[in-house]
């Protein structure tokens, strides 16, 4: 796939921001995807099956599981620098006291249902076990996030299990990745449209060379309202067919959350790896979210320079003169242009988790609508955004 199609399309042919010519600042990487961060894998196990009534334990279920590999699965145990920040803590991230502790991540990042952290984390652990037993030997705190799908989806029933968090963890692989209802987005709604897993990526150039910003995330937060696109607020332009809506009446609209975790090839610290995260909100901000209490809003950024610098694992013998760890790290007083990367990419993984996208009912026939791209297309050509 060529770098335009991989910006304007996924690898089964669903529109992206790009691709409905929506203008987006910044140089994306040749897929626009996260794993345009070299060594970075994406892996999906998505559900998708019943009709009908809820009926727990027995579906509708329209669920799944995203895993996101670091350096690889050969690269399970290596540590990278990392740090996260919880913009709203109604979620939930595992593994994030030991974040703030160590400063490092070591293992696959899993993110799902909220009721389906238990077998993702499960997950982990049993496919380090039996594919890297040395690191298995001593302690592993996996990472795994969630939003809620219940809307859409059985969330109450034993749905997700170890092998679909295995088989996300199997199937992670490099280049243009699908997004949209896929994975751990599968059932996620997104300002009352449907949503779920988007990402995006930013060239920074550095003098000498240049690194990579990569940002996934699960969407599934923002009232329709709010929505804005491309700095066009359309929320009310678009206010028509909105389902949950009236299933929600009388309730907060914003709930769901969203999990995203950035990589970058560029050499950080852990205090700079948590600086990134922090951006994340400010991507969010300008698709038109203000951050509702009932969202969890949480993200993870990683390095994957220095490999190794910052493991903990247990010492061998006595210190020596090579018992020392050692790092580069870009000057604090040159990560405003990592910062902007951050928040345009943020900007855009959720737009191409909006577009790439199509209607889907689920549990007792609640339904939820794509964005309406002609629409969209149409108010932003009003506007003079997209050429006429």
């Amino acid at each position: 796939m060529d770098q335009r199609a991989a910006s304007t399309t996924t690898p089964t042919g669903k529109p992206r921001a790009r691709g409905l010519g929506i203008p987006q600042a910044g140089t994306p990487g040749p897929a626009n995807a996260i794993t345009d961060v070299d060594g970075v894998l994406v892996g999906y196990s998505t559900l998708i099956k019943g009709d009908g009534k809820l009926s727990l334990g027995h579906g509708p279920v329209r669920t799944g599981v995203t895993a996101i590999l670091p350096l690889g699965r050969d690269g399970v145990g290596i540590a990278c620098a990392a740090g996260y920040h919880s913009f709203n803590g109604n979620g939930e991230m595992t593994g994030a006291s030991w974040l703030e502790e160590a400063g490092s991540l070591n293992m696959p990042i899993l993110i799902t249902n909220t009721h389906a952290v238990g077998p993702c984390h499960r997950g982990v652990i049993d496919w380090v076990a039996r594919n890297k037993p040395e690191v298995a030997n001593q302690w592993l705190l996996p990472v795994v996030a969630e939003t809620w799908d219940g809307y859409l989806n059985d969330i109450n029933g034993s749905h997700v299990s170890v092998e679909h968090a295995i088989e996300a963890i199997d199937v992670a692989a490099g280049g243009a990745i699908e997004e949209g209802s896929v994975g751990g987005g599968t059932g996620m709604n997104c300002y009352a449209f449907k949503g779920g897993s988007g990402s995006a990526s930013r060239i920074v150039d550095y003098g000498h060379r240049s690194y990579t910003i990569g940002v996934f995330l699960q969407a599934n937060f923002g009232s329709r309202n709010e929505l804005s696109i491309a700095g066009v607020p359309l929320g009310h332009e678009l206010a028509a067919d909105n389902p949950m809506e009236a299933y929600f009446s009388g309730q907060p609209t914003g709930a769901g959350s969203c999990i995203s975790i950035v990589a970058t090839d560029a050499p950080l610290l852990p205090g700079q790896c948590k600086a990134l995260a922090r951006r994340v909100p400010l991507g969010l901000a300008r698709t038109g979210t203000a951050g509702s209490h009932f969202s969890g809003d949480i993200f993870l950024a990683f390095s994957t320079a220095n490999p190794d610098a910052l493991n903990g694992r247990f010492p061998k013998g006595a210190p020596t003169v090579e018992s020392y760890s050692h790092m580069d790290f870009i000057p604090w007083g040159r990560m405003d242009e990592f910062y902007t990367a951050v928040v345009q990419a943020t900007e855009e993984a959720v737009l191409n988790a909006l577009i790439a996208n199509a209607d889907m009912v689920g549990r007792d026939g609640n339904r939820t609508p794509a964005l309406p791209h002609a629409k969209v297309v149409a108010a932003l050509k009003s506007r003079g955004v997209i050429a006429g």
